[in-house]
């Protein structure tokens, strides 16, 4: 491949033992960044979210039961850009074909339960005796140790913890879950982040390292990014639906034909706001001519506006602040439309799916939202069989002969 289109990854290579989301979702961006990434899992088995509906066959995408021939749809979006071989770690053998594995490697990542590595012998100080320039990158969704010993960290059960659900919703409304499973997607981007930091430490002192991610201290992180705690001793609600009254006019506005999103939190956009509503003269009205006093008067402003939104279209709304008086203002759309925008396709951020063999199959996964003005990046590379690496890697990478891998085959260690 010319240089000119080569991947910033290339020449890296992953050993990934990862499961379910967040760390599927890490060792993917590698994948996608240009690194090899080897998928190690289970004989016969695999990765538990191989058995999450809705599956994809010949027949098109069945919500029933899985039938032999067909293969999660949760896979084919997560599973791309690697190749998948089959090792049980639970056997002598199979440890010492993963030691093997991981001397050929640069960086070896897992999201397994509390303990799960150091019983099965591939945890860092184990994998580091093999290879010290190793970096070996931990996600956790409670940190290891964790402090709830016993909790299984579900994506729900870390945004409980965090805090987020406490201030997502309406102040008279119950706490609320995201509607994306948040900390299993944002613990990834950290990890990513900590193991291209470690790859360039290493590449200045030529050491390794242990990088380590929690769920919950990702979400923590962001929840202390809005100082919730000086709000909340000043009286102020942490759940504020879908005004943020601090900045108001900021918030979501019921239209004739759905929702729209205002934020004209600057004078200029105020001004435009209040001269589109027909009522420019509040600009100099006490209650509003300040962003001091407007916190105070934020329920009155919100429903002025409201009154004034609900009276027009959305695509009329946008015509008079966006278009007209250039004030920050959007339709909110839902999934579908984002989902199928030409726009967001061509940039990358999203993209149609494919069956390893039977090719595009009409869903849309995740896209690889980083551009490079001299690199390519992106999940190119569609979803791979389980074990279907299998001669690729051991025959190819630790140079093992047809007749051992078939013997560990029958074995049931790959």
């Amino acid at each position: 491949m010319p240089n000119s289109i080569s991947r910033p990854l290339e020449g890296i290579r992953v050993l990934d033992l990862t499961v379910a989301l967040a760390g599927p979702y890490a060792s993917m961006m590698l994948g996608g960044l240009g690194a090899d990434v080897i998928r190690v899992e289970s004989p016969g088995g695999g990765d538990i979210a191989r058995t999450n509906p809705p599956f994809v066959g010949k027949e098109g995408i069945n919500f029933g039961a899985k039938a032999d021939d067909e293969v999660s749809l949760t896979i084919l979006n997560r599973a791309r850009n690697k190749r998948s071989v089959t090792l049980d770690l639970k056997t002598e053998k199979g440890r010492e074909i993963f030691m093997k594995l991981a001397k050929q490697c640069d960086v070896v990542l897992e999201n397994m339960s509390e303990g799960a590595t150091a019983r099965l012998g591939v945890d860092y100080e184990s994998v580091r005796r093999s290879n010290p320039k190793i970096i070996y990158a931990s996600i956790k969704a409670l940190g290891e140790p964790s402090a709830y010993p016993g909790l299984k960290g579900m994506d729900i059960v870390v945004q409980a913890l965090s805090g987020i659900m406490e201030v997502t919703g309406f102040p008279d409304g119950p706490p609320t879950r995201c509607g994306l499973p948040i900390a299993d997607l944002v613990a990834p981007l950290y990890a990513v982040n900590g193991i291209l930091s470690a790859l360039i430490y290493r590449g200045r002192t030529g050491e390794g390292q242990l990088v380590r991610v929690s769920m919950l201290d990702c979400l923590a992180s962001w929840v202390a990014e809005e100082h919730f705690d000086v709000f909340g001793k000043a009286g102020y609600a942490m759940r504020t639906g879908n005004y943020q009254d601090r900045l108001v006019p900021f918030g979501v506005y019921p239209s004739k034909d759905g929702h729209v999103s205002i934020a004209a939190v600057h004078s200029d956009w105020m001004r435009g706001l209040l001269d589109a509503v027909g009522q420019p003269q509040l600009m100099d009205d006490p209650r509003f001519s300040s962003r001091g006093p407007r916190v105070k008067h934020a329920a009155e402003l919100n429903a002025i506006i409201a009154q004034w939104t609900q009276e027009r279209t959305s695509d009329e709304i946008v015509h008079e602040l966006l278009e007209k008086r250039s004030v920050p203002c959007s339709r909110v759309r839902r999934p579908d439309e984002v989902l199928n925008d030409p726009l967001l396709h061509e940039s990358g951020a999203v993209m149609n799916l494919e069956h390893p063999t039977l090719g595009p199959i009409g869903a849309i996964g995740m896209g690889l939202p980083i551009q490079f003005s001299k690199s390519k990046a992106q999940f190119d590379q569609p979803a791979c069989e389980l074990g279907s690496a299998n001669e690729q890697v051991y025959g190819g990478l630790l140079d093992l002969s047809k007749r051992e891998i078939d013997e560990l085959r029958t074995a049931g260690i790959i």
